[in-house]
């Protein structure tokens, strides 16, 4: 198949010419298919489209028959296209015919021709659909004429995006614009309808097709050269500075960057006629392709490394000045390979319906900034940011964990139907705002939030809870680009008192370390990180941090109540010694005339076992109990929560989780030690039911679990669920679960859970 004079760039520009034609989509793509086969000197040139059915159908086709367009069609498990569609690989052949895979179609007329070769039509890496080239005579296509069709693929692939061809099939549409569902882990409850905002926006190449192919050249190795060394000066200063990009991700990306094969393929596709940015999205593209059908999970996690570098270049290409500002439409829903809370807290909240993810769980700090500003978020959804397009409509299900890109009618109509009825729901939430929580059989239970912005604090009137159960500290040092002074933080805390109005605040302490890594902070390597030098160990290991902070709350109190928790106490002692440096900062402020909170009470978190085992002790020292269920519940069961091979391998209404929170509740009762659960599990209306009929009167919760829970516990008869957890316990073994029975005698009694 020698190539015309001119060669693939002549055909580029021809395209650019086609393309710019004022004729229909179809006539665009019949006149495209006869540029390709003149160009290549080939007798058949076909586009198939990958419909949202995936089924292959021929769009337009030069030396088959005519009549076989928008009539032939074939699945991705059939035939040599489909072949092509399935491996994202070309494929070059001198006898078709005598492949496995070949499938014979008499109404296209194909039995004529022997040779074939085919590329697929790939965009991030998805297949659109496959362009073939067809000869009658038996020979072998070059590496140059695949690239050459590989590169006027990537144009055709561009007009597949851009929905151009959605009308050529009036019974289906095509794969580029189907309707998707992709399942993650609900990470903040709630339904968010809206359009798509890339947290990271892909770089839209507008050009394809070069100009001065020379000039292009030097634009790539410019780029190439910029972007190698500001990885170098970032591997260098890493860990000097901090940085959150770990050293060995930096020099994976820095292995990528000065990969020769990887800047040969480019420069292959800027020879072919494209420019240096269609490059390196063609050539990501391949290998995005490549590596999502991998089966080793190595390689597929170097796909996020790729991406990285390819976007640094792409950016660099463009300049930050083409890039734009980012402008969020009224509805937006973010989507994101990653974020942190930081980036978060960036955006206007009131114009965000919902947050979507590729890594991050339930537990993860974007999670519970989201939680506490209310927007739906959906976590660890593979490939999320392929998916979908910047503008996409959206559905993202807080609830299932799962979301909907470009959803069809129906499913947005029922969504759409879904959101009114939480919409009356959360009215009938708000109408008990100002109704006690208080059983049937007349028992009070108490009703907090828990929260770690400032903006929780327009939740206590809104849901009318008694006070704030935990206020997560933390949240303000990993948001900050350095650490918070002693002055920043009594500022912060000044406005958390006067923000609750007179309500009750419990603070914890500092919980960093394990997972939650501060920006300005030297990773340390540990193992097992949920279980080192974090929370309460570093407190006092390192006093100053602990001090400052007490400091600042004792000041920030100026003379009115305070309690304060330590998280990741593990044996009895830890919390005197913290009490001890508590006592040293309220003399310290007493020498210098300062105001004293009229009662500064301390509390310790049961996170860790080893407590239930100085229960009695721990509650004889301390003013009040708090038990974090999520990490106790992780600790007890040996499990790992952010794991999501094991994190369902308990259930905290097991008959082992429940004596240890009867344990806990008993003996803290015994002693006459206050205790809550701040845990997820007391936002959870059945859960919180359970802790209820164990003894326990003080729970804290997410805003919005504050309303469900409210009319669980106002149907509810307490000594009736005692009784029956009792009796359940009795005959159970350690590892059944109540959930049913507990489920079953809520639908009886007609309780809400």
């Amino acid at each position: 198949m020698p190539a015309a004079p001119g060669g693939p760039r002549l055909l580029l520009r021809r395209l650019r010419e086609a393309m710019a034609e004022p004729v229909s989509p179809q006539a665009r793509l019949d006149r495209i298919v006869v540029l390709i086969a003149a160009n290549v000197v080939a007798e058949v040139c076909s586009v198939y489209v990958l419909r949202d059915d995936n089924t292959l159908e021929l769009f337009a086709t030069e030396g088959l028959n005519r009549e076989a367009v928008h009539q032939t069609r074939m699945r991705t498990d059939e035939g040599l296209v489909g072949l092509i569609a399935r491996t994202a690989e070309p494929l070059s052949l001198s006898d078709a015919q005598n492949h496995p895979a070949f499938s014979y179609r008499p109404e296209t007329g194909e039995e004529a021709y022997h040779a074939f070769l085919g590329v697929p039509l790939l965009r991030a890496g998805n297949t659109l659909g496959v362009l073939t080239v067809q000869n009658k005579t038996y020979r072998v296509y070059s590496e140059e004429e695949i690239e050459a069709l590989q590169t006027t693929a990537m144009v055709l692939s561009e007009m597949i995006a851009s929905g151009e061809l959605e009308g050529l099939a009036p019974d289906a549409g095509t794969a580029a614009r189907r309707p998707v569902l992709a399942r993650g882990i609900a990470l903040a409850d709630g339904i968010g309808l809206g359009y798509v905002v890339l947290h990271e926006p892909r770089v839209v190449v507008k050009t394809l097709i070069a100009e001065n192919v020379e000039r292009e050249v030097a634009r790539l190795d410019a780029a190439i050269e910029e972007v190698r060394s500001a990885i170098d000066a970032l591997v260098e200063r890493g860990d000097r500075i901090g940085t959150a990009e770990s050293r060995e991700v930096l020099e994976t990306v820095r292995m990528f960057a000065h990969d020769k094969g990887w800047l040969r393929r480019m420069r292959e596709a800027v020879g072919s006629g494209l420019t240096a940015e269609a490059a390196v999205e063609r050539v990501q593209s391949d290998n995005r392709a490549r590596m999502m059908r991998q089966s080793d999970p190595y390689l597929r996690e170097r796909l996020h490394d790729l991406d990285d570098l390819a976007n640094r270049v792409l950016r660099t290409l463009i300049g930050p000045e083409a890039a734009g500002a980012l402008v969020l439409p009224e509805n937006a829903i973010l989507v994101a390979r990653t974020m942190g809370p930081a980036a978060l807290l960036d955006y206007e909240a009131s114009t965000l319906r919902g947050i979507v993810l590729e890594e991050g769980g339930p537990t993860s700090h974007v999670a519970i900034v989201a939680r506490a500003l209310g927007i739906p978020a959906v976590g660890e959804v593979e490939n999320a940011t392929a998916l979908c397009d910047a503008g996409d409509a959206i559905i993202v299900d807080g609830v299932a964990g799962e979301i909907h890109v470009r959803p069809g009618p129906e499913v947005e109509a029922a969504y759409a139907e879904m959101v009114r009825l939480r919409a009356r729901r959360q009215e009938q939430y708000r109408a008990l705002r100002d109704v006690p929580a208080q059983t049937r059989d007349g028992v009070r239970v108490g009703l907090h939030l828990n929260a770690g912005l400032l903006v929780d604090f327009s939740h206590l009137q809104e849901t009318g809870a008694e006070g704030v159960g935990l206020f997560r500290t933390e949240l303000q040092f990993m948001v900050a680009q350095r650490m918070p002074s002693a002055a920043e933080q009594e500022e912060l805390y000044r406005k958390v008192f006067a923000a609750s109005a007179g309500k009750s605040v419990t603070v914890r302490t500092l919980d960093i370390g394990g997972d939650k890594i501060l920006p300005y902070m030297a990773k340390l390597e540990e193992e097992n990180p949920a279980l080192g030098w974090r929370a309460i160990r570093i407190g006092l290991d390192r006093p100053a941090l602990l001090r400052m902070q007490l400091r600042a709350l004792l000041k920030a109190a100026d003379g009115d109540p305070l309690k304060i928790m330590f998280p990741m106490v593990a044996t009895v002692d830890e919390f005197v010694r913290a009490r001890g440096i508590v006592e040293r900062e309220k003399a310290y402020l007493k020498r210098h005339g300062y105001r004293l909170p009229t009662d500064c009470r301390l509390g310790a978190m049961i996170e860790v076992p080893s407590l239930l085992f100085q229960i009695d002790e721990i509650a004889k020292e301390a003013d009040f109990l708090s038990v974090g269920s999520n990490d106790l519940m992780q600790f007890l069961f040996a499990v790992d929560r952010e794991n999501r091979r094991v994190a369902d391998r308990f259930d905290p209404l097991s008959v082992a989780a429940l004596r240890a929170f009867r344990l806990i509740a008993e003996r803290a009762n015994a002693a006459s030690c206050p205790v809550t659960v701040c845990g997820e599990i007391g936002g959870r209306p059945l859960d919180a039911m359970a802790l209820i009929g164990l003894g326990y009167r003080q729970l804290s919760m997410s805003p919005a679990a504050i309303g469900p829970v409210k009319a669980m516990v106002l149907s509810l008869d307490a000594a009736a669920i005692a009784e029956l957890i009792d009796a359940e316990m009795a005959r159970m073994h350690d590892g059944d679960s109540l959930r049913p029975a507990l489920t079953a005698f809520a639908h009886a009694r007609g309780i809400p859970i």
